[in-house]
């Protein structure tokens, strides 16, 4: 089933111009446009379904610095910077709040992991508490168990995914931009080596400048380009229960499972990294560059089914811009869940917290984490095809990281100093790329 989401309502008469379109309305997609148009530019956003209707609003809601890949540490730094500036800004509620994020474990070897990361950590002026079992008790006593040990990093935080990407999505209007749901892109045109227009089921808008962050679709949308752009996903099941007697912490993590408290009062519970790998043309097309990811977490990742087979995201075909895509056959990837995995999700929540004994499930919803092969997402112009801004690959962060990455989107476009070093997302990392001309397939 679908997860919750707030609908808003739009146009799907396409601009015949526009400074700047984004293709593809999720998390990143939205935030890259707002902090367009805030900077007076005519950017138009273009989605095949639903703003936010994928994984933007199928995950858990963490907003989070803590145990971050090098890497993504500034970005997500400066992301939640702007998550708190947001509400002043729109005027709407997008249900953040620095509540902490805390983490629970018996295992030693992780807890050192955790300090090691800490101070990794503290020159950049983020502060986590790391502290023995006498404080894991009285942090976890919603638990009414013992713990070894645990770490609290008080300055992350959560947003609701039903409402955020829909109403950074209504900002844009508000800032002057257009965004039209129900309104696939097709493909780009190009004059003089160069972007020049991105035609999609409601006509050409003619461009200069494209940034596609189309989530799980962006690397079938490269290959209509003639670009390889290596990506493979993972399908993860979550469940949602309704508001219980007792609070219990606003997000915890332990190895049994994760919990986040809803904007609605219930909570979200999922399994960290547990997901079926539903094989795919193009799963096999990039297995080179994926196996040793999916080796490491071979625990926790599954054989899944033809779903991902039959929805056509990671297909190798390709399609006409002047006739229907797959995105017009499937507007939305909703997966099923994994009905096995939302059972075990949900004893293992009510073993960790008696409080939620006897809640019932509510909601459970799959969705398709899109992953690169390094786990870092590929932000900036594709080398041989100057205007095209490709956002794409954020492997399970995007939500977390949505409003640093579209800023960086935005400096990039307009030449503005960067929020965050922009060298480790350039696409030119991934080997065996072949940039600016027709790839090898």
């Amino acid at each position: 089933m679908p997860a919750p989401l707030l609908h808003i309502e739009t146009t799907s008469t396409v601009p015949t111009a526009a400074d700047a379109v984004v293709i593809g309305g999720g998390i990143v997609g939205v935030f890259a446009a707002y902090y367009l148009a805030r900077r007076g530019l005519g950017v138009a956003l273009v989605e095949k379904g639903r703003i936010a209707a994928e994984q933007s609003s199928r995950n858990w809601g963490w907003c989070r610095q803590q145990n971050r890949d090098a890497r993504e540490l500034p970005i997500s730094i400066e992301s939640m910077a702007l998550w708190e500036r947001l509400a002043g800004e729109i005027g709407e509620d997008v249900g953040f709040r620095r509540c902490g994020l805390l983490y629970l474990s018996d295992d030693e070897t992780e807890i050192k992991t955790w300090a090691r990361w800490r101070d990794l950590a503290r020159p950049f002026g983020l502060t986590t508490e790391v502290f023995g079992a006498t404080e894991a008790a009285e942090r976890g006593k919603a638990t009414n168990r013992p713990w070894k040990g645990g770490v609290f990093s008080p300055s992350d935080g959560i947003a609701d995914p039903a409402r955020a990407g829909p109403l950074v999505a209504r900002a844009i209007l508000t800032a002057g931009g257009s965004v039209h749901q129900m309104c696939a892109a097709r493909g780009l045109e190009t004059q003089g080596g160069r972007v020049s227009g991105v035609v999609t089921e409601a006509g050409t808008i003619r461009t200069g400048t494209v940034v596609l962050a189309a989530g799980a679709w962006a690397s079938a949308f490269c290959r209509q380009l003639g670009i390889r752009f290596p990506q493979a996903s993972v399908r993860a099941s979550i469940l949602a229960v309704g508001p219980v007697g007792q609070e219990l912490p606003a997000a915890l993590h332990t190895a049994a499972v994760s919990v986040t408290r809803r904007g609605d009062g219930g909570y979200t519970l999922a399994i960290s990294g547990r997901g079926r790998v539903d094989p795919t043309p193009q799963k096999v097309r990039f297995a080179r560059e994926f196996v040793p990811m999916f080796a490491r977490r071979w625990r926790s990742l599954a054989p899944g089914g033809l779903e991902g087979w039959r929805a056509g995201f990671e297909t190798l075909d390709r399609w006409r811009p002047d006739g229907p895509s797959p995105m017009e056959r499937i507007r939305t990837l909703d997966p099923p869940p994994d009905q096995r995995q939302v059972d075990e999700t949900h004893r293992r929540a009510c073993r960790l917290l008696p409080a939620l004994q006897g809640v019932p499930i509510t909601a459970a919803w799959a969705g398709y984490i899109d992953s690169t092969p390094d786990g870092i997402p590929a932000i900036s112009e594709v080398p041989g095809l100057p205007g095209l801004i490709l956002a794409a690959g954020f492997s399970g962060h995007g939500f977390g990281i949505g409003p640093g990455a579209g800023h960086l989107v935005a400096d990039l476009i307009t030449g503005a100093r960067p929020v965050v070093d922009p060298t480790p997302y350039r696409v030119e990392r991934f080997a065996g790329s072949a940039w600016g001309k027709v790839a090898d397939f």
